[in-house]
């Protein structure tokens, strides 16, 4: 949700934070004009209540046929003007939720992905002496993925994880939880069921595509959560933090469902896509003057997970375009998967600044209590989710068809190679 009074006092700025987003702007002039009838039809409701008072303090000592037809007069057109203010009051509110957060100044301004901007490349490319395996073709022959029982089971885009790719995915997590709670992190293992209001606060179902990803259940107006995030905002709904008690930092674990709409035709082989997956995720509500710092922060982390597992990777300054709705600002670290021959995704972390805040009502109170509360900024990032198993299997692989194990999950794992 963005502030009000900036679209009211600042318009054409705000419009030009939806074109780089490759947003109609006229949805701000539909706003506007909305909003300006709502607040005629406030104004004149709340004349009208003003009125309807005075003559009632008249009528507790004069009970004149006048007055009292004046009463019936004005109670009817409060009910009028209150039914059209209502009416207005939900054109308003909908034309100002499909309203996106507009990108910061040095987001790298683009129509899509290809607009992605490649900031670094970390690790080298490993050089093998024969024609490396995808991750499915290695997983199937070691049977430690089972995509076709899946599909016996669930049907397209589920897998099984067997043996040793499941101890490599709790390895992950132990490795995600021992380097993130000595930085501040509280461990949380949130519902993966929200409500239809915390999961729109959260802004994820604003437009029809968002609320195709997602998975729906009518009659308990529950959503099924696509990403930890969505049920670790909403979290604090409400509440007000004390300054000091900034950035309040949590890694959350929990299971994610999407539905993949967007994506037919797109790895419909193997798992990288998939409608369930496992995730651990960072998020931190924060002072709005150290939100970008912060997000750095969260950037670092994933990187320094990734070192940690010796994979080679490339981070992405993500453009105006691929940004989506919530997000001023957002990173993607990509893994390189040698046996597919190019870079997958396998973190991204966002600045969402006061957007979803501001639905869900979120504040801070500054140390200065001269100053009024503030919204506090929240931000989101990937530590683990599935994707670096099979990251670890390609890059990991033997010229017999083994996994090397990375150092740093050998004790959890219990071998150094998995044959």
């Amino acid at each position: 949700m963005l502030d009000i009074n900036e679209i009211r006092k600042n318009t054409e700025a705000v419009k030009e934070g939806l074109k780089k987003k490759n947003i109609d702007p006229k949805l701000i002039d539909k706003f506007l004009r909305f909003d300006a009838e709502w607040r005629t039809k406030t104004a004149a409701l709340d004349q009208l209540k003003a009125e309807q008072n005075a003559l009632s303090k008249e009528l507790a000592s004069n009970k004149s046929e006048e007055l009292m037809s004046r009463a019936q007069i004005l109670k009817k057109r409060v009910q009028e003007i209150s039914k059209e203010r209502d009416e207005v009051e939900e054109k308003r509110n909908e034309a100002f939720y499909k309203l996106p957060n507009p990108p910061f100044e040095d987001v790298p301004v683009g129509k899509d992905e290809s607009g992605n901007v490649v900031l670094r490349e970390v690790g080298e490319k490993i050089k093998f002496d024969f024609e490396p395996k995808d991750y499915l073709a290695l997983g199937e022959a070691l049977d430690i993925i089972d995509v076709e029982r899946a599909a016996k089971v669930s049907g397209s885009r589920f897998g099984y994880l067997k043996g040793a790719a499941v101890l490599l995915e709790f390895g992950l997590i132990k490795l995600a939880f021992d380097i993130l709670m000595p930085k501040g992190f509280i461990p949380v293992v949130p519902p993966v069921m929200i409500k239809d209001t915390m999961m729109r606060s959260m802004g994820y179902i604003d437009r029809r595509e968002d609320q195709d990803e997602t998975y729906f259940f009518e009659k308990d107006k529950l959503y099924l959560v696509g990403t930890s995030e969505q049920s670790v905002g909403p979290m604090h709904a409400n509440e007000i933090f004390e300054e000091e008690d900034l950035p309040r930092r949590y890694v959350s674990f929990s299971t994610c469902f999407r539905r993949e709409a967007g994506s037919y035709g797109k790895d419909t082989k193997g798992i990288l896509r998939v409608h369930q997956f496992d995730k651990v995720e960072m998020f931190s509500f924060c002072h709005p003057s150290k939100s970008c710092e912060e997000h750095e922060f969260l950037l670092s982390m994933e990187e320094k997970l990734m070192q940690l597992l010796g994979l080679p990777y490339h981070v992405l300054k993500i453009c105006t375009g691929d940004l989506g709705n919530v997000a001023a600002a957002k990173y993607d670290v990509e893994a390189w998967f040698p046996g597919e021959n190019q870079y997958r995704e396998t973190h991204s972390t966002s600045n969402t600044t006061d957007y979803q805040s501001r639905r869900l009502n979120i504040r801070f109170k500054p140390k200065d209590k001269k100053q009024k509360n503030q919204f506090v900024h929240m931000l989101n990032g990937t530590a683990f989710s599935q994707r670096p198993i099979l990251a670890i299997m390609e890059n990991c692989q033997t010229k017999n068809g083994t996994i090397k194990v990375p150092d740093v999950l050998r004790e959890f794992v219990g071998k150094s190679e998995i044959k």
